[in-house]
């Protein structure tokens, strides 16, 4: 089995040009080994500050927001148990006189 890239900055597949329709062709490469087909839908994200772009197919966003909203009971109780933590912190520190 092949092991995940999990750099941030995923693999690079070479070049696209922006034709006069405004259209990228994305790579045979990219287009293969990410299972990108004919009729896929994308979202498009400015990144970069503005120097850059990200796709992520519609599918898989779907497939983040789904779990991420299975969880967020969770996520609101870790981050309110970590805000009640650090108050207990400064408020139990004492200032030097």
């Amino acid at each position: 089995m092949a092991e995940k890239d999990n750099r941030v900055i995923g693999r690079c597949f070479g070049t696209a040009v922006l034709g006069p329709r405004g259209q990228l062709v994305i790579p045979v490469e990219a287009r293969k080994e990410l299972r990108m087909g004919a009729g896929d839908r994308f979202l498009v994200f400015g990144h970069l500050g503005g120097l850059g772009l990200i796709l992520i197919q519609v599918e898989a966003a779907e497939k983040i927001l789904n779990t991420v909203s299975s969880r967020i009971d969770e996520v609101v109780k870790l981050v309110k148990d970590s805000k009640a933590s650090a108050g207990v912190k400064k408020k139990g520190k004492s200032r030097p006189k």
